[in-house]
């Protein structure tokens, strides 16, 4: 079983100082990714299905997975996940690129669809197509990234002709992909254009039935050969205990990816200790 850790971008611990201290931490422990989330804004006041209260503070991810990167040597960074649809493409292009040069070739791109409305308002970005939208900027970023100038795109949504766009990601073919998401859209998102499947806050019977939806995925559409195998990362529904290690392992997971939720630098740092004894014992 591999180890990730998620959400140290936001909350008490979501400041350079902390982070100075946590992320090389954990390189140290074993960890082998470093994943970051994201909104923009939230409902305020709070109402479901916002995850948090507004006033929680959370750093943008292009912005802290540089910082990251820069001190640690080996281990991953991740969006877990980019709204993408929320986000010009041919702007986080050029960011994604940008991030995978300063980290050497160690940045995982994790998207999802998003879910609150009204961030989508708020950003000015269309809600109710974000699936297709997601879709299509990805093809189009994807073209930015791997096409011999002058790079051209038509699509519905996005057309571009006649350009370049450098640095190039380092990692050919651009960043691996991690789809984020349980409903089959992303499901199917997953198996035709995800190197991973990222699950946010699933237990481990949430996983059987989310790994079935992915194999049902897998009768619907085509995976291509150049994606490999589709590598399974779930962050876990709750604290983590032996039992639910062994759980999520019996159910195929590749990668638990804590959450280690804590009001002090000192607190999530005994979280990330007992968290790799546990896992990578």
């Amino acid at each position: 079983m591999k180890l990730g850790v998620f959400g140290l971008n936001s909350g008490p611990v979501h400041t350079a100082a902390a982070t100075a201290r946590l992320a090389p931490l954990a390189e140290q422990l074993g960890y082998d990714s470093w994943w970051a989330g994201e909104h923009v804004a939230l409902p305020s006041p709070q109402a479901p299905p916002s995850p948090a209260p507004p006033e929680t503070p959370m750093l943008d991810p292009l912005v802290h997975l540089p910082f990251v990167a820069a001190l640690t040597t080996h281990m991953v960074v991740a969006t877990g996940i980019i709204i993408l649809p929320q986000r010009n493409p041919v702007v986080l292009a050029k960011q994604v690129a940008s991030l995978d040069v300063m980290s050497n070739g160690r940045f995982w791109f994790g998207i999802g669809v998003g879910y609150l409305e009204q961030e989508f308002r708020a950003i000015g970005a269309p809600f109710d197509d974000r699936g297709r939208r997601t879709d299509e900027y990805l093809d189009a970023m994807q073209a930015l990234w791997t096409q011999a100038a002058p790079i051209s795109f038509h699509g519905d949504l996005v057309s571009f002709d006649g350009i370049d766009a450098n640095p190039r990601p380092i990692q050919s073919g651009g960043p691996p992909i991690v789809v984020g998401g349980h409903a089959p859209p992303a499901f199917r998102r997953a198996i035709s254009r995800g190197h991973h499947w990222y699950g946010f806050f699933r237990s481990p019977a949430q996983v059987e039935q989310d790994l079935a939806g992915l194999r049902r995925a897998a009768e619907q559409v085509e995976r291509p050969a150049h994606l490999g195998r589709l590598e399974i990362s779930v962050t876990p529904a709750g604290r983590l205990d032996p039992a639910m290690v062994d759980a999520y392992a019996a159910a195929g997971v590749d990668r638990i990816v804590t959450m280690p939720v804590a009001r002090t630098t000192e607190a999530v740092e005994e979280r990330l200790a007992a968290d790799a004894a546990m896992v990578l014992h």
